[in-house]
């Protein structure tokens, strides 16, 4: 591990085996990017990070793995959107995404293997999540992957309600002359969704378990009753697929949810997101975790190439 300053910031570079990390944990516990030494000497973009991102506003950059806590993308409370609704009854904002992804973070522990980071709630963050707890992050790097534990400690009285998730923004193409409809993704789903406009999940399209990128139908969709816990994607008939392992459990529980997203046909990135549950579980209940007092919850995803 070394230190990088960078734009008024200190980053944390880590050269693991043919990979190379590069975070900013006190900022988000960002993971902003990732590369691979090939054989032939040239280096492959994993995660996606843009040449012009402002890291004093990192929480909108569009790069990097952003991680959604408490909830993942919108909730809403009777059709308001950036609300929720507890079990005390009382409304609370929320805003996009939770609030980890613009949140501050103290590293707790940084080794050559990768970093812990925790998670330091401001006056936004206790008004929308008014309880007793420590979230942490924590990244554990590999030749050819990465290992993410999100670790939600309850220290109060009252259960804990969470449904949390990753954003990676995976670099595609990664190989120059190739496009999108040279890439495909399995994803072992049962069941596709949307996210209305007034927050209820409402039938998505129909796919193949194996599917084109290209597809336009499949930006935003949310791919849940999984019958395994790995993603699979890449390149039609070459080596490199990108495995994304959602879970500890072969077969996640089955509101666990893939959600795959592209800001555009063009965009340089396309995300593939999972989460414990789908957008807006407070209010319909599905993906909706609940910690006990005094015990620990932690959601685990792995990332790899082959």
């Amino acid at each position: 591990m070394e230190k990088v300053s960078f734009a008024g910031e200190t980053l944390l570079r880590w050269q693991v085996g043919h990979s190379t990390f590069l975070a900013l944990p006190e900022k988000g516990a960002r993971l902003m990017n990732w590369t691979i030494a090939l054989g032939d000497g040239s280096v492959r973009d994993v995660l996606y990070w843009p040449e012009n991102a402002n890291l004093a506003e990192i929480a909108h950059v569009r790069g990097g793995n952003p991680i959604l806590f408490p909830f993942n993308a919108r909730t809403f409370d009777q059709g308001d959107i950036h609300f929720w609704r507890a079990a005390d009854g009382k409304r609370r904002p929320m805003p996009m995404h939770g609030l980890a992804r613009q949140g501050d973070f103290k590293i707790t522990q940084a080794d050559k293997n990768g970093f812990t980071a925790l998670f330091l709630p401001d006056d936004e963050a206790r008004t929308a999540y008014p309880y007793d707890y420590e979230f942490s992050v924590r990244y554990r790097f590999e030749p050819l992957g990465l290992i993410c534990e999100m670790s939600l400690q309850n220290m109060g009285t009252e259960p804990l309600p969470w449904s949390a998730g990753h954003h990676f923004y995976f670099t595609l193409p990664w190989t120059e002359g190739l496009n999108r409809k040279d890439y495909a993704i399995r994803i072992p789903a049962t069941q596709r969704y949307r996210h209305a406009p007034t927050g209820a999940l409402t039938p998505g399209p129909s796919f193949k378990e194996i599917e084109s990128l290209a597809n336009p139908e499949m930006s935003d969709a949310i791919h849940m009753g999984l019958k395994q816990n790995t993603v699979i994607f890449g390149e039609t008939g070459h080596a490199g697929d990108v495995v994304v392992t959602l879970g500890a459990e072969n077969v996640p529980p089955p509101d666990a949810a893939i959600v795959t997203w592209t800001e555009s046909a063009t965009a340089p990135f396309y995300c593939v997101e999972p989460w414990m549950g789908p957008p807006n579980s407070p209010e319909h209940k599905r993906g909706l975790h609940h910690v006990a007092p005094g015990q620990t919850e932690t959601f685990t995803v792995a990332v790899r190439v082959k």
